[in-house]
């Protein structure tokens, strides 16, 4: 068998960005694998992207099973331990407790039951999949030579895959749990209007305390395990808790369909680039897989089967997040005289119980009890005080795990089959279709509860009052087809119909509308769009939150301020990574948003308000009011000017004292780590991808958010990227930071990273004849 890793540094291959690229010398092997129906042909092209060759669909999910665990191993081998509470055997006892969390979200139904909803084909395709790692796992077993470098320093081995436990672990994530604490919170101090600086409603709503609430009572306990804080593998996954608060505060997505109508090639053009956090392993593997009725490319998120923005040879898709409140929490009673029983319906009802044995590296084994209430997992509990908390989630419902979603969309072929499609996919999304028809369309995705009464937006009592009563599917949410104005667009932000009915609000989280605007401003004004305008727009850093700051800048600043001033007055306000006055704008933003909180957020509730909507803070700043004091446009101006002089202090210190030198760049590092770098072996053998710098933020069209803490380097944004030609389908173009494999010993290791810094596309490559012209290696798997 021939060492892949050990041909991938020999090989002579060219790796271009852009246009064009010229095909090396391309090498062959052959490999033996159990699984497969027929043997499989795997055309990795200049850029390591494998194109798949199979006589049967499910060979085809085979191949990319394959590939995956080829490029990404230890990746999904790591999250699927951690799914499956299985981290503590490799890592050691500090891990157990993590895993007990883990096997508390283990879906606790009828698993035969969950895979007898699944269609047969998309079924086959899963478990296809499975296999394929499975065949993977099984070469680097049987040849330690083709193990990641990860398992010969921390000593374990990969563990195989199991269909079933796609469906068993669920995400154990809560949601918007942490903001109904701290709006309860808000409430016991007769603040709850202050929650509005945070997170303000969209839609508008006015927020009232559930009956039967005892506010005073609620405390960030009531988390219990989803208080990251604790855990040891947040360490494990390369985030810390305010790096993974910042993540789930600004991830989310653009894309955009435009119409033929409005094309100057007269075929539609779909644009997707999904925001995630940067700074590990890349949230997306590239492949294409074809086999006869399959022909299908993008990128897939590692470890799930499937394709999640890409295209067939039919249709192009693509896909942001929606909001739809998928979790609530219920505060339950204990029964004093038997802790195990809790207030429900008029009665005490038994929690069910779950023992669960945990092996431990090096120990015992550790024994946890898990407890289910009717409407979830309890996460938090306390017979001393009589009181357990219960997080009910779309997750934990029957259907609720999404495994198979992405498999039916691929597998479908129009947009009446992809509705079809769409029953098995329950996590909120805007899904953005384009045809070769020239037909375009939007359709909204997910699972909505249905509460019997209640809106999600503080914890509940568990006594059966506020009880999840079912969930309602994609067909109750919006949707458009063909649209007239000849475009549509999602950037997160509140795309509910204005005649949207106020019982039917799916989500009051909607994000600030800057990225959407600034993509209609742009597509509106663009009556005949082209590849190269998506591409442009998607690395576009005009700021609308600097736009309307530069409006308020005083026009008799201090001495001190005036050179700040001056600077960002003259500035086009794009966030661009050589330019001094983005870097002075973010600095200047930071200062006022704290000085801002300082004024207008009384002292009993500093601890809860701590961050400030920048929506928010615009409208303060431009129409002070008296929560500034009695002159409240004085001390606007002084806040002003203080920020101003406080902002420009900062970088000064930070570039120095000559303001032309300073660029954004130099502060907005794009720094990528192995997540187990702080194992100085791990950080020898897997030097951090860096040297880049980058424009953006979190309100620019390049969404390149500020990561966590007091420093400027990236947090998070579009590591993958996507601008589809529809039917023309070789003009497309793609990106993926840094690159397609996680090991060092690749060229596709950070092959990427510069271009992906630098804003140049690379080609996405699809018809058989473009493949072949760009092939270096072709691997061919015969079943054993």
């Amino acid at each position: 068998m021939l060492n892949r890793r050990a041909f991938l540094l020999s090989s002579g291959a060219a790796l271009l960005s852009g246009g064009a690229a010229t095909a090396a010398v391309t090498r062959q092997q052959q490999q033996r694998v159990r699984g497969a129906s027929a043997p499989i042909e795997i055309v990795d092209d200049l850029w390591g992207t494998p194109h798949i060759r199979a006589a049967t669909i499910p060979d085809a999910f085979f191949g990319q099973g394959y590939v995956v665990a080829r490029d990404r191993l230890f990746q999904i081998d790591l999250a699927h331990r951690r799914e499956l509470g299985r981290l503590a055997e490799a890592f050691g006892p500090s891990f157990a407790k993590h895993d007990a969390n883990a096997r508390l979200f283990h879906y606790r139904g009828d698993i035969d039951a969950e895979l007898r909803r699944v269609p047969a084909d998309v079924l086959a395709c899963a478990r296809a999949y499975v296999a394929g790692i499975n065949a993977r796992i099984e070469e680097v077993i049987a040849n330690p030579a083709l193990l990641p470098l990860e398992y010969r320093i921390l000593q374990i081995m990969p563990i195989r895959w199991d269909l079933r436990d796609m469906v068993r672990a669920r995400e154990a994530a809560g949601g918007n749990v942490d903001d109904e604490i701290r709006r309860a919170r808000l409430a016991a101090i007769g603040m709850l209007d202050l929650d509005a600086i945070v997170a303000p409603l969209r839609p508008a709503w006015k927020m009232a305390v559930p009956e039967g609430l005892d506010t005073a009572a609620i405390s960030p306990a009531d988390l219990g395990v989803l208080n990251i804080d604790g855990l040891p593998w947040a360490n494990l996954t390369g985030q810390d808790p305010a790096a993974a608060q910042a993540e789930r505060a600004n991830a989310g997505s653009n894309a955009w369909t435009v119409s033929p109508s409005r094309t100057a090639s007269g075929r539609p053009i779909l644009a997707n680039d999904p925001h995630l956090g940067i700074g590990g392993f890349s949230p997306r593997h590239n492949a294409h897989l074809t086999a006869p009725g399959l022909d299908l490319i993008g990128g897939g998120a590692p470890g799930l089967p499937g394709i999640m923005q890409g295209h067939t040879d039919r249709f192009a898709f693509g896909r942001t997040n929606f909001h739809i409140d998928q979790g609530d929490l219920f505060i339950l009673e204990l029964d004093p005289a038997d802790p195990e029983r809790y207030r429900h319906d008029g009665g005490w009802k038994r929690f069910d119980k779950v023992e669960e044995a945990i092996a431990v590296k090096d120990g015992a084994p550790s024994t946890v009890t898990l407890r289910y209430s009717v409407q979830g997992p309890v996460i938090s509990y306390d017979p001393a005080k009589r009181r357990a908390t219960a997080l009910a989630t779309i997750a934990m419902q029957p259907g609720g795990d999404g495994a198979f979603a992405m498999i039916a969309i691929n597998l479908a072929q129009d947009w009446k089959s992809l509705r079809k499609a769409f029953e098995l996919h329950p996590s909120p999304t805007n899904f953005h279709y384009a045809d070769v028809d020239g037909n375009t369309g939007w359709q909204v995705i997910g699972f909505v509860p249905v509460r019997k009464k209640g809106d999600g937006l503080l914890p509940v009592p568990g006594d059966g009052r506020y009880d999840w009563t079912g969930v309602r599917k994609y067909e109750s949410l919006p949707s458009e087809y063909n649209p007239a104005k000849g475009w549509f667009a999602s950037a997160n932000q509140n795309n509910l119909p204005a005649d949207w009915p106020r019982d039917r609000i799916p989500a009051f989280s909607f994000r600030d509308p800057y990225r959407y605007d600034r993509i209609a401003e742009v597509l509106t004004s663009q009556p005949k769009h082209t590849l190269a305008d998506s591409v442009a727009l998607q690395h576009d850093t005009l700021s609308t939150p600097a736009r309307q700051f530069q409006a308020l800048l005083p026009q008799s600043p201090s001495p001190a301020a005036k050179p700040a001033v001056d600077m960002l007055r003259g500035w086009d306000a794009r966030i661009d990574r050589d330019s001094g006055a983005a870097a002075l704008f973010e600095a200047v933003w930071r200062e006022a948003g704290k000085r801002m909180l300082a004024a207008i957020v009384p002292a009993r509730a500093k601890g809860l308000v701590t961050s400030i909507a920048p929506s928010i803070l615009l409208d303060a700043l431009a129409k002070p009011d008296n929560r500034l004091g009695p002159d409240p446009v004085a001390a606007r101006d002084a806040l002003l000017d203080a920020a101003l002089v406080a902002g420009w202090g900062a970088i000064r210190d930070k570039l120095g004292p000559d303001p032309a030198a300073w660029r954004y760049g130099a502060l907005h590092q794009v720094r990528l780590r192995h997540p187990l770098s702080a194992i100085p072996a791990i950080a020898r053998a897997f030097p951090a991808i860096e040297g880049e710098g980058s424009g953006g933020d979190g309100y620019t069209v390049m969404a390149r958010w500020l990561g966590s803490g007091p420093g400027w380097q990236v947090g998070g944004g579009a590591s993958y990227l996507q601008v589809i030609d529809v039917g023309a389908w070789d003009n497309s173009l793609m990106l993926s930071l840094p690159g397609q494999s996680i090991d060092p010993r690749s060229p596709h290791y950070r092959d990427q990273y510069a271009n992906w810094a630098n804003g140049r596309m690379q080609p996405m490559p699809f018809s058989r004849s473009a493949v072949d012209a760009r092939a270096a290696t072709r691997t061919t798997l015969n079943p054993a």
